[in-house]
């Protein structure tokens, strides 16, 4: 496994922080994160203080443990909708169960996070092709802004896919509540309008204008529904009561539900880090997001990670350490502690308002019209789409990992095998198909696969080499494969390297493995049949296998 880069605090990049900044940037995000949290909660179906739980333990954890400097880890849209779906999967209607089904989920994808950044998964930057994830992220903000107008106007939707629930928000138009869809609608003008303000805290001066308009002009009568009491009451952590049956489920749930935290938050951290400069650890992050959503389930909030448009505010409103996401948790700590009882008046428009503008970008199409402008991945991101639209949030998810599971297999198993020849004066050894000015080396047959070695390719890329050395247009005695790519071998390859040994061997020519990495070198050394076919595993480069070849074979024709 690659290693990564040492861990480099924020402090030592080359912008130095800035407490000033900071601080600002601080109370800026807070009007941001607050109402984000509370609105995500209903979203996710389950009650208020769910999100504000999440936001709590997410800007602790990672706080504490995280690398990046921009990155607020909180609830996300993406979290938020694929919990509310599985949950609802699972409970039928036992919103008791829900409830349990829930924090299970949060602790499963917390206790995942902690094992990948244990055993140092984060060399594996992404789990899901970014075509795949930006089509997928496009169909999910669709999903939710629609959800969202159905919960304003009250249409009840039998359906979770958007082909279906479609008509009948259309059909139920005369029964629509008109007064609460001119509610979102204001709020909505007004966040455009503070939008336009970096550091004017817009979404908390929509809340609280909605909570005074909702009092003076007195928004229930006219059927306008307040989000309720929010109760932070903190219970004592406990593990949630459930068959064994449902925690395997809630396992298969959880390994999609990280697979698209991590390309999310992931997809955050290093697009920043990248813009300015900063060295983050990955591996460090995936603990930081376990411990995060540990806490959080533990005390009963949703699942938490670094979503996009909390870390390009962030960024945005000038923050320039971690410090401004402690800063946001201690102002959002003042406002719940001082003026809960008045945010439980906040009509439930304005959060679908706030959910509506936050997603607003993510319906951008130009992210995906560069795949049509560079005829890549366009299938791919159509799949991601649709699949969310018609079969749903969840099983969208899970048809989004297959579809990148199965390009990167494809991708893989795909590999072929060019044949190597040596250019210029130097040193180099270069593909004689797309340079035809490289000369094959007399007497040899020198040979690279495209991709790494594994279960699904190697005996067809071994296979290949052999129907080359069978087939060469003129006489050889030694043939070199270069296993650059391939920097250690699974149990299939080992196995598919023994048959190999021992028909080059038959062939009657010399077998070389140059640019053999540590892993795969002592894996093969030892193979008897290495020993016995005179194979020599060499972790030089090509030229030094080709010299090494000579001076063996000058050594043979000498005896």
């Amino acid at each position: 496994m690659p290693t990564e880069p040492p861990i480099a605090p924020p402090e030592n990049t080359t912008e130095r922080p800035n407490r000033g900044q900071d601080l600002l940037a601080g109370l800026s995000i807070a009007g941001l994160l607050l109402p984000e949290a509370v609105a995500y909660s209903s979203i996710a179906a389950l009650a208020p203080q769910a999100g504000v739980i999440a936001l709590f333990a997410g800007l602790l954890c990672y706080g504490l443990f995280g690398t990046s400097r921009f990155a607020i880890v909180s609830a996300t849209s993406s979290s938020a909708a694929v919990l509310a779906a599985a949950t609802a999967t699972l409970a039928n209607g036992d919103p008791q169960l829900r409830a349990s089904l829930a924090i299970g989920l949060v602790l499963v994808t917390g206790a995942f996070f902690l094992l990948a950044g244990l055993f140092k998964l984060g060399s594996v930057t992404s789990f899901i092709a970014k075509p795949v994830l930006r089509g997928f992220a496009f169909g999910l903000a669709l999903t939710i802004i629609l959800k969202q107008v159905a919960s304003v106007v009250g249409v009840h939707l039998s359906d979770g896919n958007l082909i279906r629930f479609l008509p009948q928000l259309l059909e139920q138009l005369p029964q629509w509540n008109w007064a609460a869809a001119g509610v979102a609608a204001v709020a909505l003008a007004l966040l455009g309008v503070f939008g336009r303000f970096r550091r004017l805290p817009g979404g908390l001066l929509v809340v609280v204008i909605g909570i005074a308009a909702g009092q003076w002009l007195n928004l229930p009568a006219y059927g306008v529904k307040l989000i309720g009491v929010i109760d932070l009451s903190l219970e004592v952590p406990k593990l949630p009561v459930l068959p064994f049956a449902d925690w395997l489920r809630l396992g298969e749930l959880g390994f999609a539900m990280v697979m698209i935290l991590y390309a999310e938050s992931y997809g955050s951290i290093s697009s920043f880090a990248l813009k300015h400069g900063d060295r983050v650890s990955s591996n460090r992050d995936l603990l930081a997001l376990g411990a995060s959503n540990l806490l959080s389930g533990l005390f009963h909030g949703m699942p938490a990670g670094a979503g996009y448009s909390a870390t390009s505010a962030n960024e945005a409103a000038g923050a320039t350490s971690r410090l401004a996401g402690g800063v946001a948790a201690l102002v959002v700590l003042a406002i719940v502690l001082t003026v809960l009882p008045y945010i439980a008046l906040t009509p439930e428009p304005i959060l679908a308002a706030i959910v509506m503008h936050a997603l607003g970008r993510g319906l951008s199409l130009q992210p995906l019209g560069r795949y049509f402008v560079w005829r890549r991945d366009r299938l791919l991101v159509i799949c991601a789409v649709a699949a969310v639209l018609v079969l749903g949030v969840l099983d969208g998810l899970l048809v989004a990992v297959a579809i990148s599971v199965l390009l990167m297999l494809k991708q893989m198993s795909a590999a072929d095998i060019q044949i190597l020849g040596h250019i210029g004066a130097g040193h180099d050894f270069v593909d004689v198909q797309h340079h035809p000015l490289a000369k094959a080396v007399p007497g040899m047959l020198i040979v690279r696969p495209g991709e790494a070695l594994f279960f699904a390719n190697v005996e067809r890329i071994l296979g290949g080499a052999l129907r080359l050395i069978r087939h060469a247009e003129t006489p050889i005695h030694t043939v070199i494969i270069s296993l650059e790519e391939s920097p250690d071998l699974d149990g299939t390859s080992i196995e598919a390297m023994q048959e190999f040994f021992l028909r080059v061997r038959n062939e009657g020519k010399r077998l070389v493995l140059a640019r053999l990495k540590h892993e795969a070198q002592a894996a093969l050394s030892a193979l008897p049949e290495a020993e016995r076919s005179q194979v020599i595993l060499s972790g030089s480069s090509v030229d030094g296998a080709v010299q090494e070849a000579f001076k063996t074979q000058g050594q043979n024709v000498q005896a």
